[in-house]
């Protein structure tokens, strides 16, 4: 699954360069890494009031705060089989494309905004390896709505949510029961994904 995603990551990357000509370029930089205003990019409407949500010179939200709260029940990860827990990511995956081709419009604004969902999902690798400094969990109060997306119709919901980036993180809880070892995962962690990191997305294996 990972290289299906890589690919069209590249072909949308691609994409940026021509459609929305000059912020970035996409051969050799993120939008996260050289981030530029987008409020009102180009006169097109849609991008208004787009640095409101995670704030200023922060693209994808790396600029933020957590706080764990603290649960009556410990909440205590288990093993599922690995294609149930894909299956789960995978409509994750669809529900962002049709989120961003049935709800916004203008390619330029398409393009933006999925490199900063791709950009702001990607911190979490850091966190998994317990190299940001960060807590390894989940917002609940952002999760709480997931059963708010779709009218009972089947549409996607236009609604308001009511929260912005910067609320994410402050409704923080971590699971227990992992198997981190902090004398030997990190290391064990990174050799395991170095050849996925080290190749190029178009050079990626494709599952057989």
């Amino acid at each position: 699954m990972f290289a299906k995603f890589a690919l069209p990551l590249l072909s949308i990357s691609a994409l940026a360069g021509s459609a929305i000509a000059a912020p970035f370029n996409p051969k050799t930089q993120s939008l996260a890494r050289r981030y530029q205003s987008f409020d009102n990019w180009g006169g097109i409407s849609s991008f208004d009031g787009f640095d409101n949500f995670y704030g200023e010179d922060n693209f994808s939200g790396v600029v933020s705060s957590q706080v764990v709260v603290e649960q009556q029940e410990e909440v205590v990860c288990q093993s599922l089989s690995i294609e149930i827990v894909q299956q789960r990511l995978l409509v994750l995956q669809e529900m962002a494309r049709q989120i961003i081709t049935e709800q916004i419009c203008e390619v330029e604004t398409q393009t933006v905004v999925f490199q900063q969902f791709v950009s702001s999902c990607s911190q979490f690798s850091s966190d998994l390896l317990r190299t940001s400094g960060r807590q390894v969990g989940y917002d609940s109060n952002i999760v709480s709505n997931f059963g708010n997306f779709y009218n009972s119709d089947g549409s996607l919901s236009t609604s308001d949510f009511g929260f912005s980036g910067s609320d994410a993180g402050q409704s923080l809880i971590v699971p227990s029961g992992n198997n981190w070892d902090s004398s030997s995962s990190l290391h064990q962690s990174v050799v395991l994904s170095m050849p996925l990191l080290a190749l190029p997305p178009a050079l990626l294996p494709v599952p057989r």
